[in-house]
């Protein structure tokens, strides 16, 4: 099947991949930034989205996403790296600007996807897996406050929260080039597009980390 077995096939799947984890960051930034203005308003959205049979089919979809993701990247990186040295993604002209960046995907794949795992101990295993195994689960909002009180947690997030923008600032252009989106004209605007919604993400996930630290204080 040309889809899994084309390099062309590849590279579409781990931008769908792709896309599905961008609209996903989309809605958990939404989703924290509630609780900068309400932590009632945050528990009740974390209750909304808990211990369900709608909330555990999306666990398993996301988790989906990021396997794939995640596998078909390692996999047109190999190939990339044997036919291409150094180069990590095919694009037919790369600013200056971001050469480091595309150069780096990978590892900035891997810093992302290890303060994963940390988060979802920090909080997907506190709240969700602790009301499977037991049915009581802690409050999203007292974990958020509990968390970011601790400076150290502060400056791990905070630094996540770069390498994901660093990130998001290639993968979202590369992605639709990936479909055929390759053009001069349209390479401008996807990268300027890219630039603007990465760093909305990112000051985003960031205020919430910010704004508990002080509170903290």
């Amino acid at each position: 099947m040309w889809l899994l077995n084309s390099s062309i096939g590849r590279k579409l799947i781990m931008s769908v991949s792709g896309l599905f984890l961008i609209l996903f960051l989309l809605f958990h930034m939404s989703m924290n930034l509630v609780a900068v203005f309400s932590t009632e308003a945050y528990d009740a959205v974390c209750e909304f989205l808990g211990i369900n049979w709608y909330a555990l089919v999306g666990t398993l979809v996301l988790a989906a996403g990021f396997v794939i993701h995640i596998v078909y990247a390692s996999i047109l990186t190999l190939q990339n790296r044997k036919a291409r040295g150094t180069e990590r993604y095919a694009v037919t002209s790369t600013p200056k600007t971001v050469e480091w960046t595309s150069q780096n995907m990978y590892v900035l794949g891997a810093i992302v996807l290890g303060f994963m795992v940390l988060h979802l101990f920090n909080f997907w295993y506190k709240m969700m897996f602790a009301g499977l195994v037991s049915g009581q689960s802690e409050s999203g909002a007292e974990l958020v406050q509990q968390l970011f009180a601790n400076p150290v947690y502060v400056v791990l997030y905070l630094g996540w929260f770069v390498a994901l923008w660093f990130h998001l600032t290639h993968g979202f252009w590369s992605m639709f080039q990936s479909v055929g989106w390759n053009g001069k004209v349209w390479f401008n605007r996807l990268k300027c597009i890219s630039n603007i919604f990465s760093t909305i993400v990112f000051l985003g996930f960031a205020l919430v980390v910010v704004v508990f630290f002080l509170k903290s204080l």
